[in-house]
Protein backbone atom coordinates (compact mmCIF):
# COMPACT_ATOMS: atom_id res chain seq x y z
CA UNK A 1 0.00 0.00 0.00
CA UNK A 2 1.23 3.60 -0.70
CA UNK A 3 2.32 5.50 2.32
CA UNK A 4 -0.78 8.20 3.16
CA UNK A 5 -0.13 11.29 2.35
CA UNK A 6 1.80 13.94 5.69
CA UNK A 7 -0.44 15.58 8.01
CA UNK A 8 1.86 18.69 7.72
CA UNK A 9 4.43 19.32 4.92
CA UNK A 10 7.22 21.46 4.44
CA UNK A 11 8.96 22.37 1.62
CA UNK A 12 11.86 24.82 1.54
CA UNK A 13 10.34 27.22 3.66
CA UNK A 14 12.01 30.13 4.65
CA UNK A 15 10.43 33.15 7.10
CA UNK A 16 11.57 36.64 7.55
CA UNK A 17 10.22 39.93 9.03
CA UNK A 18 10.07 42.42 6.87
CA UNK A 19 13.38 43.32 5.38
CA UNK A 20 15.29 41.79 8.75
CA UNK A 21 16.95 38.68 8.69
CA UNK A 22 15.71 35.01 8.33
CA UNK A 23 14.42 33.57 11.11
CA UNK A 24 13.88 30.18 9.47
CA UNK A 25 15.60 29.23 6.37
CA UNK A 26 15.17 26.43 4.05
CA UNK A 27 13.07 24.18 6.32
CA UNK A 28 11.80 21.03 5.05
CA UNK A 29 10.17 18.08 6.88
CA UNK A 30 6.76 15.62 6.75
CA UNK A 31 4.64 14.81 9.29
CA UNK A 32 2.43 11.54 9.36
CA UNK A 33 -1.00 11.64 11.05
CA UNK A 34 0.05 10.18 15.26
CA UNK A 35 3.56 11.93 15.17
CA UNK A 36 4.75 13.66 18.75
CA UNK A 37 7.36 15.82 17.10
CA UNK A 38 8.85 17.93 19.86
CA UNK A 39 11.37 21.30 18.70
CA UNK A 40 14.31 22.25 20.53
CA UNK A 41 16.79 24.00 20.30
CA UNK A 42 18.46 27.13 20.96
CA UNK A 43 16.37 30.73 22.19
CA UNK A 44 15.61 32.55 19.09
CA UNK A 45 15.91 29.59 16.53
CA UNK A 46 12.09 29.76 15.57
CA UNK A 47 10.82 26.87 16.59
CA UNK A 48 7.55 29.23 18.55
CA UNK A 49 8.05 30.85 14.25
CA UNK A 50 7.34 27.10 12.98
CA UNK A 51 4.15 26.49 15.47
CA UNK A 52 2.76 30.20 13.78
CA UNK A 53 3.15 29.20 10.27
CA UNK A 54 1.49 25.58 11.26
CA UNK A 55 -1.51 27.40 12.60
CA UNK A 56 -1.63 30.07 9.74
CA UNK A 57 -0.74 33.03 12.26
CA UNK A 58 1.95 33.80 10.33
CA UNK A 59 3.15 33.60 6.68
CA UNK A 60 6.02 31.87 4.94
CA UNK A 61 8.19 34.50 2.99
CA UNK A 62 8.98 31.66 0.35
CA UNK A 63 8.69 27.90 0.12
CA UNK A 64 5.22 25.49 0.52
CA UNK A 65 3.59 25.00 3.50
CA UNK A 66 0.54 22.37 3.44
CA UNK A 67 -1.59 21.26 6.69
CA UNK A 68 -4.35 18.35 6.24
CA UNK A 69 -3.48 18.67 2.66
CA UNK A 70 -4.21 22.48 2.21
CA UNK A 71 -3.13 26.15 2.78
CA UNK A 72 -2.73 26.54 7.02
CA UNK A 73 -5.10 29.05 6.76
CA UNK A 74 -7.59 27.14 5.54
CA UNK A 75 -7.03 23.99 7.72
CA UNK A 76 -6.96 26.20 10.96
CA UNK A 77 -10.04 24.65 11.86
CA UNK A 78 -8.12 21.04 12.34
CA UNK A 79 -5.99 22.39 14.99
CA UNK A 80 -5.72 23.66 18.56
CA UNK A 81 -2.94 26.07 20.41
CA UNK A 82 -1.77 25.48 23.64
CA UNK A 83 0.56 28.37 25.14
CA UNK A 84 2.92 28.00 27.96
CA UNK A 85 0.33 30.74 29.91
CA UNK A 86 -3.10 28.69 30.42
CA UNK A 87 -4.65 32.46 29.33
CA UNK A 88 -8.02 31.58 31.12
CA UNK A 89 -10.45 34.08 31.30
CA UNK A 90 -10.63 35.42 35.41
CA UNK A 91 -14.28 36.06 35.02
CA UNK A 92 -15.65 32.71 33.69
CA UNK A 93 -15.90 29.34 35.61
CA UNK A 94 -13.68 26.31 34.46
CA UNK A 95 -16.87 25.29 32.48
CA UNK A 96 -17.62 28.36 30.67
CA UNK A 97 -13.46 28.83 29.80
CA UNK A 98 -13.53 25.83 28.33
CA UNK A 99 -16.24 25.98 26.15
CA UNK A 100 -15.29 29.33 24.95
CA UNK A 101 -13.80 27.99 21.44
CA UNK A 102 -16.33 26.44 21.02
CA UNK A 103 -18.92 29.06 21.75
CA UNK A 104 -17.05 31.58 19.11
CA UNK A 105 -17.69 28.84 16.53
CA UNK A 106 -21.49 28.95 17.15
CA UNK A 107 -21.70 25.21 18.39
CA UNK A 108 -25.02 24.29 19.31
CA UNK A 109 -25.60 24.27 23.36
CA UNK A 110 -25.87 20.42 23.02
CA UNK A 111 -23.03 19.83 21.48
CA UNK A 112 -20.68 22.80 23.20
CA UNK A 113 -21.44 21.18 26.49
CA UNK A 114 -20.58 17.90 25.71
CA UNK A 115 -17.31 18.53 24.09
CA UNK A 116 -16.72 20.48 27.52
CA UNK A 117 -18.05 18.17 29.77
CA UNK A 118 -15.73 15.09 27.90
CA UNK A 119 -12.50 17.18 27.54
CA UNK A 120 -13.03 18.11 31.43
CA UNK A 121 -13.32 14.41 32.20
CA UNK A 122 -9.85 13.88 30.06
CA UNK A 123 -7.89 16.32 31.86
CA UNK A 124 -9.03 14.98 35.53
CA UNK A 125 -11.20 18.29 36.54
CA UNK A 126 -14.85 16.79 35.90
CA UNK A 127 -15.45 18.06 39.00
CA UNK A 128 -14.07 21.51 38.98
CA UNK A 129 -16.30 22.82 36.15
CA UNK A 130 -18.12 25.54 38.68
CA UNK A 131 -14.39 26.66 39.87
CA UNK A 132 -12.77 30.22 38.80
CA UNK A 133 -9.27 30.67 37.83
CA UNK A 134 -8.33 31.58 41.06
CA UNK A 135 -9.19 28.52 43.03
CA UNK A 136 -7.00 26.56 40.76
CA UNK A 137 -3.53 25.54 41.07
CA UNK A 138 -1.04 26.07 38.34
CA UNK A 139 -0.64 22.62 37.49
CA UNK A 140 -4.99 22.74 37.28
CA UNK A 141 -5.12 26.23 35.14
CA UNK A 142 -2.61 24.49 32.12
CA UNK A 143 -4.90 21.17 32.63
CA UNK A 144 -8.23 23.64 31.86
CA UNK A 145 -5.74 25.25 28.57
CA UNK A 146 -5.33 21.48 27.37
CA UNK A 147 -9.07 20.67 27.73
CA UNK A 148 -10.21 23.79 26.12
CA UNK A 149 -8.08 23.10 23.05
CA UNK A 150 -9.21 19.45 23.03
CA UNK A 151 -12.94 20.49 23.44
CA UNK A 152 -12.40 21.37 19.51
CA UNK A 153 -11.23 17.55 18.88
CA UNK A 154 -8.13 18.85 16.84
CA UNK A 155 -6.06 16.83 14.61
CA UNK A 156 -2.92 18.51 14.98
CA UNK A 157 -2.15 20.27 18.49
CA UNK A 158 0.39 22.79 19.03
CA UNK A 159 1.76 23.16 22.29
CA UNK A 160 4.65 26.23 22.76
CA UNK A 161 6.07 25.22 25.79
CA UNK A 162 2.79 24.45 27.89
CA UNK A 163 4.84 23.14 31.54
CA UNK A 164 7.93 25.58 31.46
CA UNK A 165 6.44 27.32 34.34
CA UNK A 166 5.63 24.08 36.76
CA UNK A 167 7.30 22.62 38.98
CA UNK A 168 9.51 19.46 38.23
CA UNK A 169 7.01 17.00 39.69
CA UNK A 170 3.81 18.86 38.26
CA UNK A 171 5.58 18.88 34.72
CA UNK A 172 6.40 14.81 35.32
CA UNK A 173 3.19 14.02 35.91
CA UNK A 174 1.07 16.23 33.22
CA UNK A 175 3.93 14.93 30.62
CA UNK A 176 2.57 11.52 31.80
CA UNK A 177 -1.24 12.50 31.48
CA UNK A 178 -0.82 14.15 27.88
CA UNK A 179 0.49 10.83 26.74
CA UNK A 180 -2.41 9.29 28.33
CA UNK A 181 -4.71 11.53 26.84
CA UNK A 182 -3.02 11.15 22.97
CA UNK A 183 -3.64 7.35 23.33
CA UNK A 184 -7.26 7.87 23.40
CA UNK A 185 -7.50 11.22 20.80
CA UNK A 186 -4.39 10.23 18.73
CA UNK A 187 -3.88 13.60 17.50
CA UNK A 188 -0.49 14.72 15.90
CA UNK A 189 1.78 16.91 17.99
CA UNK A 190 4.25 19.45 18.01
CA UNK A 191 5.55 20.48 20.83
CA UNK A 192 8.04 23.20 21.94
CA UNK A 193 10.22 22.64 25.22
CA UNK A 194 14.00 23.86 26.41
CA UNK A 195 13.63 19.98 28.21
CA UNK A 196 15.69 17.78 25.87
CA UNK A 197 13.98 15.17 29.08
CA UNK A 198 11.06 16.26 28.19
CA UNK A 199 11.20 16.15 24.73
CA UNK A 200 12.92 12.53 24.60
CA UNK A 201 9.76 11.33 27.37
CA UNK A 202 7.10 12.71 24.80
CA UNK A 203 8.43 12.35 21.38
CA UNK A 204 8.86 9.83 18.72
CA UNK A 205 10.90 12.26 17.06
CA UNK A 206 12.71 15.08 17.73
CA UNK A 207 14.13 18.36 15.75
CA UNK A 208 17.06 20.13 16.74
CA UNK A 209 16.84 23.49 15.14
CA UNK A 210 20.14 25.66 14.87
CA UNK A 211 19.73 29.45 14.76
CA UNK A 212 20.92 32.33 12.56
CA UNK A 213 18.72 31.24 10.71
CA UNK A 214 16.72 28.49 12.14
CA UNK A 215 17.22 24.91 10.21
CA UNK A 216 16.68 21.65 11.07
CA UNK A 217 20.23 20.90 12.00
CA UNK A 218 18.84 17.41 13.13
CA UNK A 219 16.35 14.75 13.51
CA UNK A 220 16.45 12.59 16.31
CA UNK A 221 14.37 9.36 16.43
CA UNK A 222 12.66 8.11 19.72
CA UNK A 223 11.94 4.28 19.24
CA UNK A 224 10.97 4.09 23.25
CA UNK A 225 7.71 1.90 23.45
CA UNK A 226 4.52 3.62 24.35
CA UNK A 227 2.72 3.96 27.07
CA UNK A 228 5.97 6.13 28.68
CA UNK A 229 5.55 6.23 32.38
CA UNK A 230 7.47 7.41 35.36
CA UNK A 231 9.75 3.92 34.82
CA UNK A 232 10.57 5.42 31.77
CA UNK A 233 12.55 7.80 33.19
CA UNK A 234 14.54 4.96 34.87
CA UNK A 235 15.54 3.16 31.64
CA UNK A 236 19.13 3.09 30.40
CA UNK A 237 17.80 3.69 26.50
CA UNK A 238 16.28 6.66 27.71
CA UNK A 239 18.76 8.06 29.92
CA UNK A 240 21.09 7.66 26.99
CA UNK A 241 18.79 9.45 24.46
CA UNK A 242 18.61 12.21 26.93
CA UNK A 243 22.44 12.61 27.27
CA UNK A 244 22.99 11.81 23.25
CA UNK A 245 20.44 14.73 22.12
CA UNK A 246 22.02 17.27 25.34
CA UNK A 247 25.25 16.52 23.87
CA UNK A 248 23.64 17.36 20.05
CA UNK A 249 21.69 20.49 21.48
CA UNK A 250 25.10 22.04 23.48
CA UNK A 251 27.23 21.47 20.00
CA UNK A 252 24.59 23.34 18.33
CA UNK A 253 24.32 26.35 20.82
CA UNK A 254 27.97 26.35 20.70
CA UNK A 255 27.89 27.42 16.90
CA UNK A 256 25.10 29.78 18.13
CA UNK A 257 27.02 31.28 20.14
Amino acid sequence: MPAPPPIVEFRDVDKRYGNGPPVLQRLSFTAQAGDFISLIGPSGCGKSTLLKLIAGLSQASAGLITVTGAAPEIASSELAFIFQEPTLLPWLTTAKNVEMPLRLRRAPTTKREQARDRALALVGLADRGRSYPRQLSGGQKMRVSIARALSLSPKILLLDEPFGALDEMTREHLNEELLAIRQQQAWTAFFVTHSVAEAVFLSNRLFVLSANPGRLHREVRIDLPYPRTAETRQSRDYQQLVAETSRLLRSVETVAA
